[in-house]
């Protein structure tokens, strides 16, 4: 076999082997691409808030801010609402802010009531 005849092969079995990877079935691979693909998003709406920029990327001031919310969540602070309330409270902004996405083409949600 020639060189370029090598080379045409190895390039389809790559293909095969990409395209194998991609319908496996098997439940773990499976878990983990809905895992990782939950991450992905997750990071976005953290990306799409603004508060990678109004931090500064400081990743320990983010996760300081979002353990802050779970606290709150969790009723911690006295003070606050009730868990309940502030997640109502959180999600109506927030299907505010996708219908705003989609219907007005909104894309700058940091100053997004």
């Amino acid at each position: 076999m020639t060189q370029a005849r090598l080379q045409r092969l190895d390039v389809q079995r790559n293909r095969l082997q990409l395209a194998r990877n991609r319908d496996d079935t098997r439940q773990w691979v499976q878990d983990r691409r809905a895992r990782t693909r939950q991450l992905i998003e997750l990071g976005g709406l953290v990306q799409k808030a603004g508060l990678v920029e109004l931090l500064d990327d400081d990743r320990a001031a983010l996760l300081g801010a979002l353990l802050g919310l779970a606290n709150q969540l969790r009723g911690g602070d006295a003070e606050q609402a009730s868990s309940d309330d502030l997640r109502t409270v959180w999600r109506r902004r927030g299907l505010r802010a996708f219908e705003a996405e989609r219907v007005e083409g909104v894309t700058d949600l940091r100053t997004f009531p």
